[in-house]
């Protein structure tokens, strides 16, 4: 199960960053050809921050704001999956509300079928309901669907002690449990989503988005930033 960072996917000038999407999928392609096993299963959750932040306005009701949030993440998915099916990659996008004819509503049993006819899997609009974020959304998810394991590709390299934008001595984990991110408040994810991963022993991998093949080396076991272990 692969978490992306909305604001990572996002230009500088406003909209998408096309070649950070394609570099994610050309990534996912040559993942899924050396899987030694002949399939790889993919899971995307894709965060709305690029578009809206739950938070950032104290004039809208949370739930409404986070409502917003949900449909910035539906966005996400169907660009980020034109992308990805202009690149040669099959997909499909499930939304855990109903979204027309524009996203499929979450199934089990049709993610399954997806993923036996080699398709990448979107996973839109959270949990679905307010005061839940992305982070909590996509550890659901992965619990739902039996994942191996959470990668989390951010605009930074790992988990640190600190802040590493405010402090130039903040030391990063090679390794670090679980229970000390939730002790320490290290804020790899926000805490109910942190209490998932503890609960149902679900381990994460923090990168990188930016670095080169950090995607594809994650997959392939090759992890370049911090190991969250359960």
């Amino acid at each position: 199960m692969l978490k992306l960072s909305g604001e990572a996917l996002a230009s500088e000038s406003g909209g998408y960053d096309d070649a950070v999407v394609k570099g994610v999928a050309s990534q996912i392609i040559q993942a899924k050809q050396m899987c030694d096993s002949g399939r790889l299963d993919v899971g995307i959750v894709i965060g709305g921050g690029n578009y809206w932040r739950g938070r950032t306005s104290e004039r809208i009701d949370r739930v409404k704001a986070d409502q917003i949030g949900m449909l910035a993440t539906v966005m996400n998915c169907i660009y980020v999956s034109e992308i990805f099916r202009s690149e040669g990659m099959c997909t499909a996008v499930f939304s855990s509300f109903t979204c027309g004819s524009m996203t499929e509503l979450f199934s089990k049993d049709r993610v399954n079928e997806c993923f036996e006819q080699g398709k990448v899997v979107f996973f839109a609009g959270g949990t679905g309901h307010p005061y839940f974020s992305t982070d909590t959304g996509v550890v659901l998810r992965a619990v739902e669907m039996d994942a191996g394991i959470i990668l989390l590709a951010k605009a930074v390299d790992g988990v640190y002690d600190s802040d590493p934008r405010l402090n130039k001595e903040a030391s990063r984990y090679d390794v670090v449990s679980i229970q000390e991110v939730i002790d320490r408040k290290l804020a790899v994810m926000d805490l109910t989503a942190s209490v998932m991963c503890m609960e149902h022993k679900i381990a994460l991998a923090v990168f990188d988005l930016n670095r080169k093949n950090s995607i594809a080396q994650a997959m392939q076991g090759k992890i370049s930033g911090t190991i969250v272990t359960v």
